[in-house]
Order: structure tokens, then sequence, then C-alpha cells
């Protein structure tokens, strides 16, 4: 043996390994170990409550079972019964109805309100923060009762302003041509407030030099939202676009409490139809079908609108 060889065995510890020095002396190691440590809590509940129930709910949409007998697999028979369904359909190209009535005209308010707020004083903007949050924070049911008051067609206070002006009255929500729009109104209203306020975040981020270069060159307010505030905040609107979509698309407390579907299921929103079906049908399966199938129209329709609108990251 070599005097190399016998130095070298003679720095070996018990045991003939060498320390493991990779790991346990790095900070990042340690750091790492300490995240996993925080989101364990996090990632349990996830997979108890989230992960777990969808698998299982995949599971039982091949089954025609109730709460009252063993699951029976039936395979596709399910989906099939939900895609032949014409009122499924026609509750979906509703809820897309809906999403047009409510969701343009929210960004629109609210990209209107955002500017309005970084245009005024800072006291008058906080004022102004405050009051178009507060909607945000209502319960939606009381939101509804509310509602339905308003629009009552013989003590209703919108009957009774019209009235002012020799208007006859209106049965808001109880006229098929009416009701959507009765309960788009309050939709806009409650979810308006939470948009308004990420806009007012996006908006001043936008750097002051991009304007004021602008104004130099003789920009007016209208050429400056085109050219500067809407690029600037194209990632902002991509994502208000699709999850005010999608909340949109999934609304159905609104119609539940102020018509219940009615008149003639002219507001039965596509989760309001698996939720009654859910009450009523003894198949579970198939408003878990449902369900599912509907999840599959919004992650489709999400991912077209981030093809078409593409959601890269703007270079500063």
């Amino acid at each position: 043996m070599t005097d190399a060889s016998v130095a070298t065995v003679g720095q070996l510890p018990a045991g003939g390994r060498q320390p493991d020095r990779t790991h346990r002396g790095d900070p990042r190691y340690r750091d790492t170990k300490v995240a996993w440590l925080m989101l364990a809590p996090v990632v349990v509940l996830l997979g108890i409550f989230v992960l777990w129930p969808t698998v299982y709910a995949g599971y039982l949409s091949f089954h025609d079972w109730s709460f009252y007998k063993d699951p029976v697999f039936v395979g596709w028979k399910n989906f099939s019964d939900v895609l032949k369904d014409p009122l499924f359909w026609a509750t979906v190209r509703r809820g897309f109805l809906f999403v047009a009535m409510t969701v343009p005209l929210m960004l629109v308010l609210g990209f209107l309100f955002a500017n309005l707020v970084v245009s005024v004083s800072r006291g008058l903007a906080s004022t102004l923060k405050v009051s178009i949050y507060i909607p945000t924070i209502i319960s939606t049911v009381i939101a509804s009762i509310v509602f339905v008051l308003i629009y009552d067609y013989s003590g209703g206070l919108l009957n009774a302003a019209l009235g002012v002006f020799n208007v006859d009255p209106i049965a808001w929500i109880g006229d098929p041509a009416w009701a959507l729009v009765s309960v788009a109104v309050p939709a806009i209203w409650l979810g308006m407030g939470l948009t308004s306020l990420i806009m007012v975040a996006s908006m001043v981020d936008v750097p002051g030099e991009f304007y004021e270069a602008a104004a130099m060159e003789g920009a007016n307010w209208w050429q400056k939202t085109i050219y500067i505030t809407i690029p600037q905040m194209k990632n902002v609107l991509l994502y208000l676009l699709i999850t005010d979509f999608v909340a949109a698309l999934q609304q159905y407390e609104l119609p539940l409490i102020m018509t219940k579907g009615g008149p003639l299921d002219s507001t039965t929103t596509p989760n309001l139809f698996i939720f009654n079906h859910f009450r009523n049908d003894m198949n579970v399966g198939y408003s878990i079908a449902a369900a599912l199938l509907l999840f599959i129209v919004l992650g489709t329709v999400s991912s077209l609108v981030f093809r078409i609108f593409n959601s890269e990251k703007l270079v500063d």
C-alpha cells in the first residue's frame, strides 16, 4: 500500500464512508427544508379537501350512485346523458350570455373608476377605494334580497322611480325578457370592487415617465390610454378577464335566491342546473358528470383566451 493510500485511509471516519457535505452545510438546503415544513399543512389540506374529492368525483361520474345505494359502474352513460340533454346546453348558452352581460361592462367600469382614482387627490382616492370595495364584502344572499325588493313590481324602488316619468311598472324578475338582465346588475355591482382595486394597483405601477414623454408630444388622455396604459396593463387585464369569466359562468347564488332559475328557466345558469339536479335527481353521478363537463368547458375557453391574447410578460 502506498503512502498516499495510507493517508487517504487515515482520513476516513469510522465506518469507512465519506461525510456528506453536498447538502447539510448548504444554506439553500436548509431553506428548502423549512419551506417544505411550512407548506406541509397547506399541501395536506389541499390533498384532503381538493385533490381527493376531485379524484373521487371522477370515479363516481362513471357510476350510477346515490346516497341510498352502492355505486354501480355504468361507464360513459352519465356523460352521454348530459351531452344529449338539451337543457344542459341551454344553460351553458345562457351562462355565456350572462358572461357577455357582466364581464365586459365590469371591466370597462372598473377601468374608468381606476382612472378616476389615480387622477384625484390621495384623500379622495382613499374614500373612493373604500366605497367601491364595500359591495365586495356584502353577502350575496343579502344583496339578492335587497335587489328583489328594488325590483318588486308593485312597491319596488325602481318601478317607483320609473313612475315619476309615467313609465308603466315592469316585472323585472317575473318577465323572461328582463330576468337575466336583472340578475346581471347585482352581479356587476358585487364584482366590480375587487376588479377596480386590482386595476388601480396596476395603474399606479405604470412609470410616470411614459405619460410625461407622451404629454410632451401632445398626446391626449385617449392616446395615453390606448398606447401606454392598456399595453402596460395587458397581463392584469388578461388575469381579470379570465377570473371574471370563470366567476360569471359559475354564478348561481343570485339566480337561486332572486328567481329560483325562473321564469321559464330564463335565469337557470349551468351551476344552478347542476345544483337543482343534485337536489332532485336520485342519480348523483349525472350531476357530477355535468360538473366535470362544465369544468372542461371552463378550461377550454380559458386556454383559448390565453392563446388569443398572448400572456407573455411585457418588457420594461
